[in-house]
């Protein structure tokens, strides 16, 4: 199995060239990396002009292994082959090392790279990758990438400290300044700036490398002070991980890959699987385009009931700097709700939420100065009696938990559960097995007035005394929790008109508020945009649209959610090139072929799992025009599961009326783009 691995960008906050005086002393020998040995010089050539130095070094590396297994291998060293570039013209160091020892057996390759900061060039960045591949050794393979990879990690954790270590030795030496690289056969020109060349130098050493908005659009790697200021402290492997990640979903989806927190999250809920995680990250972004949730919080009108009857709402934060929300389910009446907004409508109002919880966690890591990436949870149960153990509640509640886990995967930090009453084991057993492993470690439960408790035991452990809501003993100004309902964006916590929102008292819904319409079912399709498809091996999926709109424009967005498939859009004239009269639906699906002479109007295009597909076609005649989906799969295979071969995609088409377009039609020439612009605006916050 091949271990790869690829750091985070380092910025030293010092010059190209000393960096580079500062790296020359870390040869032969160097005190931080006490399994480096020595390192002897084999070849050392420079151009004529000194612009490039190629030096190649052996270096001779102490083997950090048991006794017993140095004596198996029998070596108790191991040699590596340096080869450096240096080219002082563009500033740049580019080392490659590999193993000589073993070599038939073991492949390490580990490449990095010195280079000026492309924001300041008064500071220099440096990047590395590595990858090793045990194939054969004695047996000892598990072990070998074990001790491989934890001496690895301890030589990268060393990496930045050694560089700073010299650059402060030439300091005490004396050497605070080494003068950049000048061809001697270029003759160079000053032109006299004064003291504003100096003040513009001066800014630019204070510049911070990266600010939390501006870098998700960078191709430059992720800084490791930027994902230490804003996701947190990662080992090298967890590092290493985000940036695969970051990568792959870039190479899948473009401009519109998500924010490096979200990225985050998800591979945390994936035990830093890149694979799980892109997986699971696709098919949230699906979810997240089909149910239109970019829009959620722009759009989402909330009803009255829920403004006069659901006991939620934020409510300052913890001591950790999260987003505290309340929840007085004890005084919710969960039968009135579902009965008065029925399933989908309860739980687009949890959605809500959860998207409030987003932006408010971005705020507060932008305020508090650190990493903030999940939200508290407090749930209150005074109250809490068995008509919250209504089956169709119940039901509801369980469906609402699975969304949120797959969708909003390590947002809940921490769930604070006060005043649990005799009847909560029972809903407790019903509804935990449902919750994810990882979430049911964060609950921690107060049972009669436990949660008063002083110091270590008590809710004051993770919420201030002054932010303890009244009804649960606080008592000071910014306890006091007004009930008003859902907390318009004005109350939001880091907002500066207010600290402090509120819950509603909640209560029972008065029945005359029921929708005697409404059935506890749901209806989740009934919300998406989009036509959700399968197709078996060979089959055909058509939407026919007939037109007599000539510079009309058919537009179309589908993402694939399984399996490949080819894309194709054909034409067919009206008899005699006239305006259909055809009284067909505008949508026809077929799976036989299609009757008479259809032409491609554009060609035909072979889109890959997970890929999300953008595209628009100017009709310029009347007539027939046909979006074609296709599942080719035709190999002759005897799997174990039909179903592996099935692929499915989502949907969604129109048709623009030309009187829009009249006079800009060369603005809408056709294209189809396989990277989405639009499906995650919310996750790139």
């Amino acid at each position: 199995m091949v271990q790869q691995y690829q750091s985070p960008v380092r910025v030293y906050k010092h010059p190209f060239p000393l960096v580079m005086m500062a790296y020359e002393r870390r040869f032969p020998t160097c005190s931080q990396i006490p399994v480096l040995v020595g390192c002897e010089i084999v070849s050392d050539e420079e151009c004529k002009n000194g612009t490039f130095r190629i030096t190649e070094r052996r270096c001779k590396l102490n083997v950090d292994a048991p006794y017993i297994l140095k004596k198996i291998i029998g070596v108790d060293y191991v040699y590596f082959i340096q080869r450096n570039i240096l080219d002082r013209r563009n500033s740049v160091l580019e080392i490659e090392a590999y193993n000589e020892s073993f070599s038939s057996r073991v492949t390490v390759i580990e490449k990095c790279r010195y280079f000026v900061h492309p924001q300041n060039p008064e500071w220099t960045c440096f990047e590395q990758t590595a990858s090793l591949d045990i194939r054969n050794f004695f047996g000892f393979e598990n072990s070998m990438e074990k001790l491989a990879m934890k001496q690895y990690a301890q030589n990268i954790a060393k990496g930045k400290e050694i560089i700073e270590y010299f650059i402060n030795k030439l300091k005490e030496e004396g050497i605070v300044y080494v003068s950049p690289w000048k061809d001697p056969n270029e003759t160079s020109f000053t032109k006299d700036t004064g003291n504003a060349d100096e003040e513009s130098q001066e800014n630019l050493s204070l510049k911070e490398p990266y600010t939390y908005s501006d870098l998700q659009n960078k191709e430059m790697q992720l800084s490791s002070d930027y994902i230490e200021r804003y996701l947190g402290k990662l080992n090298m492997i967890q590092e290493s991980k985000l940036i695969q990640l970051r990568q792959s979903m870039k190479e899948l989806r473009g401009s519109s890959v998500p924010s490096d927190a979200t990225l985050l999250r998800f591979l945390r809920a994936t035990e830093f699987s890149v694979d799980k995680a892109k997986e699971m990250l696709t098919q949230a972004l699906h979810w997240r385009k089909k149910h239109q949730i970019d829009r959620l919080l722009e759009e989402y009108q909330v009803p009255q009931v829920v403004k006069d009857y659901f006991p939620g709402g934020w409510h300052h934060f913890d001591k950790d700097g999260r987003p505290l929300y309340i929840l007085k389910m004890g005084q919710m009446d969960v039968k009135g709700l579902l009965k008065s907004i029925g399933e989908d409508d309860l739980l687009m109002l949890a959605l809500h939420i959860c998207e409030e919880g987003l932006l408010l966690m971005e705020e507060a890591t932008t305020v508090s100065g650190h990493p903030v990436s999940q939200w508290t949870l407090l749930i209150d149960l005074e109250g809490l009696n068995m008509r919250h153990l209504w089956r169709p509640g119940i039901k509801a509640l369980l469906r609402i938990i699975e969304i949120v886990e797959i969708n909003y995967p390590e947002t809940m930090g921490r769930v604070l559960v006060t005043r649990a009453p005799r009847c909560f084991p029972i809903l407790w057993t019903l509804i935990s097995t449902f919750i994810n492993e990882n979430t049911r470690k964060k609950f921690m439960f107060y049972c009669g007035t436990s949660y008063q408790e002083q110091g270590a035991g008590g809710i004051d452990e993770y919420i201030d005394p002054e932010f303890i809501p009244d009804f649960l003993g606080g008592s000071s100004e910014d306890s006091m929790c007004e009930i008003y309902g859902m907390v318009p964006r004005r109350f939001y916590i880091f907002d500066a008109t207010t600290n402090n929102t509120c819950t509603a008292d909640g209560g029972i819904v008065p029945k005359q508020l029921y929708n005697l319409d409404l059935e506890i079912t749901s209806t989740e399709e009934g919300h998406s945009l989009y036509h959700t498809i399968t197709l078996s091996r060979g089959q055909i999926h058509r939407v026919i649209i007939h037109s007599n709109d000539p510079g009309a424009v058919l537009t179309w967005d589908f993402d694939v959610i399984r399996h490949n498939i080819t894309f194709t859009v054909l034409y067919q004239a009206s008899p005699d090139n006239k305006p259909s009269s055809s009284d067909k639906e505008p949508e026809v699906t077929e799976t036989e072929e299609i009757k008479g002479p259809f032409v491609k109007v554009e060609p035909t295009i072979t889109c890959h799992d997970g890929e999300s597909i953008q595209g628009s076609h100017i009709m310029q005649q009347a007539g027939t025009y046909v979006l074609q989906w296709h599942n080719q799969d035709d190999q002759v295979e005897f799997l174990p599961s039909i179903s592996s071969h099935k692929a499915q995609l989502m949907y969604f088409y129109e048709t623009l009326p030309s009187i829009h377009y009249r006079g800009s039609m060369m603005s809408l020439q056709s294209g189809i783009s396989t990277k989405s612009e639009a499906t995650s605006s919310f996750l790139s916050r």
